[in-house]
């Protein structure tokens, strides 16, 4: 067997997690090799790269629709549970899977079909994810992918149900009809008791209108643009953690709007946490990406940095991740020649430095 015969020498019964259905329960039609079952293995027809036809003489065309069709098929997550990654459980969200593979990490996003490395610019579909991964061109790439169709990857436990429909409200209205946390409701203790983040910050955080009560005992933590309209929120709670459904991240903001020093964390718990830490200094501006960096995450950071004596600070967590979006904050205060300075957590990051503090 040549180099791009993939076996699949795991096939198991239909909608069993982490395998193969059988291989004839999903047959796929010829696209540019035929795929055979045998022996409990696919073997792929060799192909003549160089010719970019299969030898033997039957040319077949690669068209689109035969890429699509397999695209839609074969999900990211399959090619990196069987390259070696595990789902970061701690870290993931509905909308954002993160997988790990010792120091290597990439994000699944849209439904499994798109991804990208927070360590770099690294982007794509399955087909660009094959080919970060493991080099080559796109047709072996397209034979990995295809060696796939069949593959159910473990799904992380703690994802909810998918809404059947997209709610009716718009993501301002949603954030308004939410109560604000009380002393002793459960987003309250779930912030003090859990989190350890201080009353007189809880409070201050709800004075500025930044927290709601979540469901079961959960937080939600505002994300709002240049004009103070929410755009979406960060959702954590003793078993959940996630982001709005159809909002957008941009930044959570905390403390004074107007400061000239500006600490971006990665989660809404850290800017709080290290506000705590701090004792909320009145020259700072507590912000969160939320995890991710948009576009629009990119554009309201640039719209800090571009006021007058302005410190940009990279306040992120003390790993890969955090240090790729130091180099990216730092970049950006070079371009607006603003200050700029690194501030690291002793821990992986300020909430669980500030818990350490408390114990």
């Amino acid at each position: 067997m040549n180099r791009l015969c993939r076996p699949a020498c795991r096939l198991r019964a239909a909608g069993r997690k982490g395998g193969y259905a059988a291989a004839e329960a999903a047959p796929l039609r010829p696209l540019l090799f035929a795929a055979v079952a045998e022996c409990s293995a696919i073997y792929v027809e060799e192909i003549d790269l160089e010719k970019g036809r299969p030898k033997g003489g039957r040319e077949r065309r690669m068209e689109k629709a035969d890429i699509e069709e397999l695209r839609g098929r074969v999900g990211c997550a399959a090619v990196l549970e069987t390259g070696g990654f595990a789902i970061d459980l701690k870290e993931s969200t509905r909308k954002a899977v993160k997988y790990r593979r010792g120091d290597d990490i990439i994000i699944v996003i849209h439904d499994g079909k798109g991804w990208f490395d927070p360590l770099s610019d690294a982007k794509g579909d399955v087909y660009s994810l094959v080919q970060h991964l493991d080099g080559g061109d796109f047709v072996e790439a397209f034979v990995q992918v295809a060696s796939l169709v069949g593959f159910e990857p473990s799904g992380p436990e703690w994802k909810r149900q998918s809404r059947e429909t997209e709610p009716d409200r718009s993501i301002p209205e949603r954030w308004a009809v939410r109560r604000k946390p009380w002393r002793g409701s459960a987003t309250w203790r779930y912030l003090r008791d859990e989190r350890h983040i201080p009353e007189q910050v809880i409070r201050a955080a709800i004075a500025q209108n930044v927290l709601r009560e979540g469901p079961r005992g959960s937080m939600w933590a505002a994300h709002t643009d240049a004009a103070g309209i929410v755009t979406g929120w960060e959702e954590r709670g003793p078993e959940w953690r996630g982001f709005a459904a159809g909002g957008g991240k941009v930044l959570f903001r905390f403390g004074t709007m107007t400061a000239t020093r500006i600490c971006v964390t990665e989660a809404a718990i850290d800017a709080m946490s290290l506000a705590a830490i701090e004792r909320i200094r009145r020259d700072t501006l507590y912000v969160s990406t939320g995890g991710g960096w948009s576009p629009a995450t990119n554009a309201a950071i640039r719209l800090l940095a571009e006021r007058p004596h302005v410190r940009l600070v990279a306040a992120t967590d003390a790993n890969p991740q955090g240090d790729a979006f130091v180099s990216r904050l730092r970049e950006l205060a070079d371009e607006l020649s603003c200050d700029f300075e690194r501030l690291k957590p002793v821990a992986e990051d300020w909430n669980a430095m500030l818990q350490a503090a408390s114990a």
